[in-house]
C-alpha cells in the first residue's frame, strides 16, 4: 500500500486549495500531481486551506474539500493549516520588509493607476492586473495609505527573476516592467496571496511546489519575496490544465462543475490522463495510487534541484 512507503521528510509537497467551492476536475489534477510527486520521492504531503480572501470563501467548503480528497485516497501527513489563522506570521514578515525599506504604503486606487499609465502612454493591461507605475514608490504625495507594496526596483536596478520549471523549462520575468511593485497587504485590509503563500511554504518546509500551469506567472513574484525575506526557494512544477469545451481553463469562475466522486477511480483516471500517465487497472483507490506513484514521469524527478538561499 502507498502509506507504507519509506518517507524522506527532507522533501515536502503541498496542495493549497481556496475554499470558494468544492473541488472540480482541474483541482483534482493539481492535487493528484502534488501527491504523486511527493510520494514518488518518499516525501511528506501537506494540505493548506488558502482562505485569506474571506469574502470569497464559502462556509463549509474547506471541510467538503478535505472530504473529497479523502474519498480519492489523498490524505495529508499532518493536520491541514488554515491561512486565516496565520495573520501574525504575515504581519511579522511584512514588518521586516518595511523596516528594510523594501515595502512601502501606496495610496493609489485602480483608477489612479489606470490614469497614471495613460498619462505615460503605457496603458498596458496584463491579464486582470495593471502594471503598477511606481507612483507612491517615493512617497504618498498627500494621499492616504491604502495598500502596502513590495518594490520591484531595488537599489536602482529592475528586479529580473530567472527560474527553471521542472516541466516548462527556463523562465524569466522582469518584475518592474511586467508586474510592477505588487501588493502585500490589500486596501481592504486582507493579506495578499503572494505574501501568504511564501510565508506558509517556508513555515511548512515545502521543497516542491506542484500546481497548475495557470499559476506559473506568480512564481517570479514569490521568488522575489523569498529572496527579500531570506527564505529557501522550492522547486516548481506546473502541470497541464483541464480545459472546457471553449478552450479556457476549467475553474470555479467559469462555472466548473463540482467533482463527481460517485466513482473515485474514474475521477482519478481522468486526472491521470491529463498528466500523461498510462491507464491503470485497480480495484481500490489505494492500489490505483500505488501503481500511479510508480508511473509518475521520471523526467520530472530530478530536474531543477532545490536552490539554496
Amino acid at each position: 500500500m502507498v502509506d507504507t512507503l519509506p518517507r524522506d521528510w527532507r522533501r515536502s509537497g503541498r496542495f493549497a486549495p481556496s475554499p470558494t467551492g468544492p473541488l472540480h476536475a482541474g483541482s483534482l489534477v493539481a492535487a493528484l500531481a502534488s501527491w504523486l510527486d511527493t510520494r514518488a520521492s518518499g516525501g511528506r504531503w501537506l494540505v493548506r486551506i488558502e482562505d485569506v480572501d474571506r469574502p470569497r470563501c464559502i462556509p463549509g467548503a474547506d471541510h467538503h474539500i478535505l472530504a473529497q480528497l479523502a474519498a480519492c485516497g489523498l490524505r495529508p501527513d499532518a493536520p491541514p493549516v488554515w491561512q486565516s489563522t496565520r495573520g501574525a506570521a504575515y504581519a511579522e514578515a511584512l514588518d521586516r520588509l518595511r523596516q528594510a525599506g523594501l515595502a512601502y504604503p501606496c495610496g493609489c486606487s485602480r483608477r489612479d493607476i489606470t490614469l497614471a499609465l495613460a498619462a505615460q502612454g503605457a496603458a498596458h493591461q496584463r491579464f486582470d492586473d495593471l502594471v503598477y507605475p511606481g507612483t507612491c514608490r517615493d512617497g504618498l504625495h498627500g494621499k492616504s495609505a491604502r495598500a502596502i507594496r513590495l518594490r520591484s526596483v531595488v537599489d536602482g536596478a529592475e528586479v529580473v527573476i530567472d527560474w527553471c520549471d521542472r516541466r516548462l523549462g527556463a523562465q524569466r520575468q522582469n518584475l518592474a516592467r511586467e508586474v510592477g511593485d505588487f501588493v502585500l497587504l490589500r486596501a481592504d485590509g486582507l493579506w495578499a496571496y503572494q505574501l501568504a503563500v511564501v510565508v506558509d511554504d517556508a513555515a511548512q518546509g515545502i521543497t516542491d511546489v506542484v500546481r497548475g500551469e495557470d499559476l506559473a506567472d506568480n512564481t517570479a513574484r514569490q521568488i522575489h519575496l523569498q529572496r527579500t525575506l531570506g527564505l529557501a526557494r522550492p522547486r516548481y512544477l506546473h502541470t497541464p490544465l483541464v480545459r472546457g469545451a471553449d478552450g479556457h481553463k476549467l475553474s470555479k469562475q467559469n462555472g466548473a462543475q463540482a467533482l463527481d466522486l460517485s466513482d473515485p477511480l474514474a475521477a482519478l483516471a481522468a486526472a491521470a490522463r491529463v498528466l500523461g500517465l498510462p491507464a491503470i487497472a485497480a480495484a481500490t483507490t489505494g492500489d490505483w495510487l500505488a501503481q500511479a506513484v510508480g508511473a509518475w514521469p521520471p523526467r520530472w524527478h530530478d530536474a531543477a534541484p532545490v536552490e539554496p538561499r
